[in-house]
């Protein structure tokens, strides 16, 4: 390092990176997950999905674009912190309205710069989504000792629910639709079919693209119950994406998810929401040793044999040999056959692993909100 180091990384196992802190000061405990997404830091790291995990990025070029407000998935940062091989430069891009440094220390967020990410990526995928403490000191002092204590007393994600720390906290309805030159985010302003998205840690984009689908959204919490979904007289239901452990949120969100599967309507799901209809359906779910984080993930339609390139973010899986006879594998992982979609047989209820509606990422797989609006309209 050409000057003193001003943020650290412990992991549980004793090994230390130092680098260069920047956004807030202070100490993060976190799991730690790396993501191969060559664009997107902001979506990424204002994905719900990645409560209680520090980010790797593996490309370098991360904070070149400065971040928009625009670009949010949610209000705030969820990500606990982020580790990135070259020190965030002035941004460059007409949409920029903040230098990611400064949008990180006003949100609290820590940030690492000047780090082998190559070598640190490989040490998750060797250990499996270590454990860590991470800290930014502007003075370079650091109690390493006291770090990797707080690393080795970290409890991990198995078996925490943290999608009640990220649901919304009471029901809202969404009327704005995918963004489109030159004017933004246009709202919908026609009658369409309406949908219950139960919030596990829902991304903006993904209601956006529910809306430009043509449905007209009612957002209610991840703890709503089926009465709360069918008093609302929906024509489907969509689950949301979200953190932790599917095996937790699973606790009170299987049975609703079962009693709305009694009603014939249809449902999608995506990540979490995919694993919890697993779940509902009698399958279970297991930990990955470094999860799928990306935007880059090849998956394969086992019913077409198309392949699409996807966005992911899951440490979970669906366990496909747990699958129950009338539910089918639609799709897998060309990176290690993971389970990455099921559906139901003969009934208009299906999910994904990852995520279709490209945020960030490739958009091969939009068809999926069009395949939703399709079967509520059969049943209109």
């Amino acid at each position: 390092m050409s000057s003193t180091p001003t943020a650290c990384l412990v992991l549980a196992d004793g090994t230390v990176f130092y680098g260069q802190g920047f956004g807030a000061t202070g100490t993060t405990v976190a799991e730690l997950c790396f993501n191969t997404a060559m664009t997107g830091y902001q979506e990424i790291m204002t994905d719900p999905s990645y409560a209680g995990q520090v980010v790797t990025f593996t490309f370098p070029h991360i904070g070149n674009t400065g971040v928009t407000q625009e670009d949010d998935e949610t209000a705030d940062p969820v990500a606990a912190g982020i580790v990135v091989k070259w020190d965030p430069t002035a941004p460059s891009n007409w949409r920029s309205q903040q230098d990611l440094s400064a949008w990180m220390e006003s949100r609290g967020r820590i940030g690492m710069g000047g780090v082998d990410t190559r070598r640190l990526t490989r040490a998750i995928r060797a250990q499996g989504a270590p454990h860590v403490a991470m800290q930014h000191a502007p003075d370079g002092k650091f109690d390493l000792e006291g770090l990797i204590a707080k690393a080795r007393d970290f409890a991990g994600l198995e078996g925490l629910d943290l999608a009640k720390e990220v649901t919304c906290a009471q029901s809202y309805t969404w009327d704005e639709m995918r963004w489109a030159w030159p004017d933004g985010f246009p709202k919908r302003t026609t009658p369409g079919h309406k949908v219950v998205a139960i919030d596990y840690g829902a991304k903006r984009n993904i209601l956006r693209c529910l809306a430009s689908a043509g449905c007209d959204v009612t957002v209610l919490p991840a703890t709503a119950t089926a009465e709360d979904v069918l008093a609302l007289n929906p024509d489907g239901v969509f689950l949301s994406n979200g953190p932790g452990d599917p095996a937790a949120t699973g606790e009170y969100a299987v049975p609703m998810i079962q009693e709305i599967l009694t009603k014939e309507l249809p449902v999608f799901g995506i990540c979490l929401g995919h694993q919890m209809l697993a779940l509902a359906l009698g399958a279970n779910t297991i930990k990955m040793n470094h999860g799928h984080h990306g935007a880059n993930h090849p998956v394969k339609d086992m019913e077409t044999g198309k392949v699409e390139i996807t966005s992911m973010n899951h440490g979970f899986t669906v366990d496909s040999q747990t699958l129950p006879a009338h539910v089918m594998e639609t799709h897998v992982s060309l990176f290690d056959g993971s389970n990455c979609g099921i559906r139901v047989k003969d009934k208009p209820v299906f999910s994904v692993q990852y995520h279709p509606e490209a945020s960030p990422g490739p958009q091969d797989s939009y068809y999926l909100f069009e395949r939703f609006a399709a079967e509520m309209a059969a049943r209109a």
